[in-house]
């Protein structure tokens, strides 16, 4: 009869796990399309090489096109989500996207005050396909319980310069920095405004991205014009930059790095329906094209826009699936 060899001491060692991804907590809208809400969180995030930790705040029925409905959740079923994992698990950083309602906001607000040491990325979407009512009331409580936890806002500057200045009447634009002081006001560190115009002749073809505080812009990134609409771009900027944080990156870089992302994945956007152009979060991971082969046609459609059908378009004319 053989006997097996005794234990060496490395084997009764136990097998070191290895250490987990960053854990981003993001309260967003379940959304079919998968162009944005959590379906595009979870996959920006997790192609951050964070892990998602997704809550929902709302169901909204829309396609690549537009919005047709949506059906907030009751705000105690939004906090039981939370809470039950949050006794679990460690966060790294915040990311709230549509919240629902007022109500929503409220109880959402009240849990990022437990945590105030990690930081939080607040996303703002156009919502103008909201009743006026409902819109005024979400966006009091936006200003009043989040925006004060706020690191960092993120927006289209037509949507964030409707949420911060609504009573803008200067015939040019606010600039990031003006964006930035009405957002600081209500106690937000810093903006990241994009789709920014570029003043003068020849500039046509590009936008501006811009990291902003009260004392001025502070870092950026220009995109040349995509000829077409997307739909889950905000989304998508966002979410990475709310990785990038979690994994300890410092603002600046992580903003410059989460733009880089944000534009290599609408180069490589794919339409999935007769609507909107959706971001590949996964564009890193698509075979190379073949040598000799026609480059992609880009897809025909107008320029991208914020301000109709609840988009978050990125304008800018390069490659298209």
């Amino acid at each position: 009869m053989t006997t097996a060899p005794p234990l060496t001491d490395s084997a009764a060692e136990p097998v070191q796990e290895p250490p987990a991804p960053a854990c981003v907590m993001t309260f967003n809208a379940s959304d079919a399309s998968g162009a944005g809400g959590l379906a595009g969180d979870i996959a920006t995030i997790a192609a951050m090489g964070a892990h998602t930790l997704p809550v929902v705040t709302s169901i909204v029925m829309r396609d690549t096109a537009e919005v047709f409905e949506h059906h907030s959740l009751d705000p105690d079923v939004i906090v039981e989500q939370a809470r039950g994992i949050l006794e679990d698990v460690t966060l790294a950083a915040w990311k709230v996207g549509f919240l629902g309602n007022a109500e929503g906001v409220a109880a959402i607000a009240e849990i990022l005050s437990d945590y105030p040491e990690v930081p939080l990325v607040a996303y703002l979407p156009s919502l103008s396909w909201l009743e006026e009512d409902e819109l005024g009331a979400y966006h009091d409580a936006l200003r009043e319980l989040v925006l004060p936890q706020a690191e960092v806002l993120v927006g289209n500057h037509k949507t964030l310069t409707d949420f911060l200045l609504p009573e803008w009447e200067a015939e040019r634009p606010p600039s990031a920095r003006e964006l930035a002081n009405a957002a600081g006001a209500h106690g937000t560190r810093f903006v990241l405004v994009t789709g920014v115009a570029l003043p003068g002749k020849g500039n046509e073809q590009w936008i501006d991205n811009v990291l902003a505080s009260p004392q001025g812009a502070i870092t950026g990134e220009k995109f040349e014009r995509f000829e077409t609409a997307f739909v889950g771009a905000g989304e998508t900027l966002s979410a990475a930059l709310a990785a990038l944080l979690a994994a300890g990156s410092e603002l600046h870089d992580a903003v410059g790095e989460a733009l880089q992302f944000l534009d290599q994945a609408l180069d490589a956007g794919f339409r999935p329906g007769m609507g909107n152009v959706v971001p590949d979060r996964f564009f890193w991971a698509l075979p190379p094209p073949e040598e000799g082969a026609p480059p992609a046609e880009g897809a025909e459609g107008s320029e991208g826009s914020s301000a109709s059908n609840g988009n978050d378009g990125a304008p800018g004319s390069r490659r298209i699936h």
